[in-house]
């Protein structure tokens, strides 16, 4: 361990930001990703990617932290499929703005796997933009075999909101004069449905449904001339909730949208893709003698995966396509979920914390003097920054 002041570790994701120390148990805050009304990575170049990014770590290291930067190496806990130019900022605010000493960037699949002790792991990450697959075995990450869908929190806040307008009431919730009151229809008055309201809906009010239920379900909404069928599945459906959006104001959530909202995780797409598919298909494109132990190693982060319901329901879908003909030579009996010592949508930041409190952080970390004499990020698609790759052209 080292003996110097503890590193800053950072996760950056698409929808909330991880901060905290590293050698701690959980971040010390998790906040939204963005300044204002602007996210961090919606910005597409970098003269407006970077005044955002200096605000945004300015109110990092003074609102939350209380830390000098130039007194803190940093920690950056980084998704190896995300976007080049954001790396490359972030390192330049950091490097230029701020005068950090040095910036390690890790996998955040890999480092996932730290907070377990193990170096072997299926890491399933469904956050708020997409769902991705890494296997990692022996601590490498099998690239060939990675897999990544817009299947995430994003898709389902849409399909909340589209059910919202199609079928979403509105009711004041008083009664004068014994009269009764008439909810009017959400499409009518579409500014109630702000991101807020569709993000704390899809949080408080949806759950994932088993299998058989979620399968009824789709078939029942898709096939409306079968009006029997309709009938009989709305009966079972979950109770509905009322939403308090402003004074007397309220939104009424049926049980469709509470339980039918997150079932596009689990239908097949166009291409055959699900996020059970992927997990399978990135066991299938690994090496075969390393598909028996990736089975047996599923981890799942990101904070849409704790939805309730969604490991169930995984389950039995891994389950259902391991019988099926496409997949039955894979010889798998079974796939077997990790157990995550802290809550799956900072369990990323737990492994960069406990990997950023090692001597690792001393020896691996990109220099403020390296950058500003070479200002480039190493970069794992880079050739450049292959030490053997490097060493065979020099001879």
């Amino acid at each position: 361990m080292i003996s110097e002041k503890h590193a800053v570790v950072l996760d950056l994701g698409s929808a909330t930001t991880k901060c905290g120390y590293a050698g701690e148990m959980s971040p010390r805050c998790i906040l939204a990703s963005k300044v204002g009304d602007v996210w961090l990575h919606q910005a597409n170049h970098q003269n407006q990617l970077y005044p955002i990014l200096v605000e945004f770590i300015h109110q990092l290291y003074f609102k939350w932290l209380l830390v000098n930067p130039k007194d803190r190496r940093v920690v950056v806990v980084e998704n190896v499929l995300g976007s080049t130019l954001f790396k490359e900022t972030l390192a330049k605010v950091l490097f230029r703005h701020y005068e950090v000493s040095s910036v390690l960037f890790v996998p955040s699949h890999l480092v996932s796997l730290f907070s377990f002790g193990v170096t072997t792991g299926l890491v399933l990450d469904v956050g708020h933009k997409e769902a991705t697959v890494v296997p990692v075995y022996e601590g490498v990450p099998i690239l060939a075999a990675w897999q990544a869908q817009p299947l995430a929190g994003e898709a389902i806040q849409q399909a909340v909101k589209a059910d919202l307008i199609c079928r979403g009431l509105v009711s004041t919730g008083i009664h004068m004069m014994g009269e009764t009151d008439v909810p009017k229809k959400v499409g009518d008055t579409p500014e109630y449905l702000t991101e807020k309201v569709i993000q704390d809906i899809a949080l408080r009010c949806c759950f994932i449904t088993n299998i058989n239920r979620g399968r009824e379900l789709t078939q029942a909404m898709f096939d409306t001339s079968n009006t029997t069928s309709l009938s009989t599945c709305l009966t079972h459906l979950a109770p509905l909730v009322t939403y308090p959006i402003s004074g007397s104001q309220l939104l009424l959530v049926d049980g469709v949208t509470r339980e039918g909202s997150a079932e596009l995780l689990w239908t097949l797409d166009g291409d055959c893709m699900s996020v059970a598919c992927m997990v399978v298909d990135a066991v299938m494109a690994s090496p075969l003698d390393c598909r028996k132990e990736l089975a047996q190693s599923l981890l799942l982060i990101g904070g849409t995966t704790m939805m309730p319901g969604f490991k169930a329901r995984l389950n039995q879908e891994l389950k259902s396509l391991l019988a099926s003909p496409k997949y039955e030579n894979m010889k798998i009996p079974s796939f077997k979920v990790f157990k995550p010592p802290a809550q799956a949508n900072y369990t990323s930041w737990l492994g960069g914390a406990i990997f950023g409190a090692t001597d690792v952080v001393v020896t691996r970390s990109l220099t403020r003097e390296q950058y500003l004499k070479d200002p480039q990020v190493p970069d794992w698609a880079n050739l450049r920054f292959n030490s053997v790759y490097m060493e065979e052209r020099q001879g």
